[in-house]
């Protein structure tokens, strides 16, 4: 990401030195289940999602211990605070796009965990129809990581990194997996462009960042969705000949502008 770390910590961006996907997965069926069990149209603060896996035990948690485990991990991934714009705007496309889910959790949950950001320099170029297997994923994080991982962390976290972009839409199989193209949507276009937004891209630049990579489509398709998103007011997207403004004023309050303000 090229704009400063620091700031776009405040919108809820991550930069763990290793990430989640150490342990987990993305964990779309878990996240799916605890945003159905705690409504963003209930106004939820923080402790309500802390609540409803811990003490609700909305996901069906066997032990207390992994209860805390599974918290722990869905913090570290979605934040799961609506103060923090990142999360603020997943739940707004959530509820208005679910067939946009899978990619708005991997977008999220790309902004938030380094390992998972580094996958993506394997997987992404990749042709549609490749294999991707486990020793692969191993190969690549190896090369990438210089020897930091035992063979047998190198196989889990290769595990974990290719289940997360199966669960995107990016690879499909169980044992023998191949590169897919992710459905791009409406809903996640939008929250793609938001993320670049954030991290200082403008106009048509917004349609290259790697938050525009993870859609897995054309910038000119990426356009015609954001058009569509215009339309049911999701986001304001106007284009004048080759010249494109796109802004979010349901979603960035006044005092995150402020903060945008500063970074420009």
């Amino acid at each position: 990401m090229a704009a400063d770390k620091d700031p776009l910590v405040r919108f809820g961006f991550a930069f763990p030195d290793g990430g989640p996907h150490l342990s987990r997965t993305i964990m779309l069926s878990e996240l799916s289940q605890l945003l159905e069990y705690v409504p963003s149209d209930s106004n939820p603060r923080p402790a309500d999602y802390s609540r409803a896996i811990v003490e609700g035990n909305c996901l069906g948690k066997r032990t207390d211990k992994n209860r805390l485990i599974t918290r722990r991990y869905l913090l570290e991934l979605y934040a799961l605070n609506p103060d923090l714009l990142l999360f603020r705007a997943l739940l707004y496309y959530w509820q208005r796009d679910p067939g946009g889910r899978p990619l708005l959790a991997m977008l999220c949950a790309y902004a938030r965990d380094n390992l998972l950001r580094r996958s993506a320099g394997f997987i992404l170029p990749m042709p549609l129809g490749a294999p991707v297997n486990r020793q692969l994923m191993e190969k690549f994080l190896d090369d990438l990581y210089s020897g930091r991982y035992s063979p047998g962390k190198l196989a889990s976290n290769a595990k974990n990194l290719n289940s997360s972009w199966t669960q995107s839409g990016h690879l499909s199989g169980r044992t023998n997996k191949v590169r897919t193209k992710a459905m791009a949507t409406p809903g996640s276009v939008s929250y793609a462009l938001l993320l670049g937004f954030l991290t200082g891209a403008r106009g048509s630049f917004l349609f290259q960042t790697e938050f525009a990579k993870l859609l897995d489509c054309s910038p000119g398709h990426a356009m015609d969705l954001a058009q569509e998103a215009s339309q049911k007011g999701w986001l304001v997207c106007k284009r004048v000949g080759d010249v494109i403004e796109v802004l979010f004023p349901n979603l960035i309050n006044q005092q995150e502008m402020e903060w945008l303000r500063e970074q420009s």
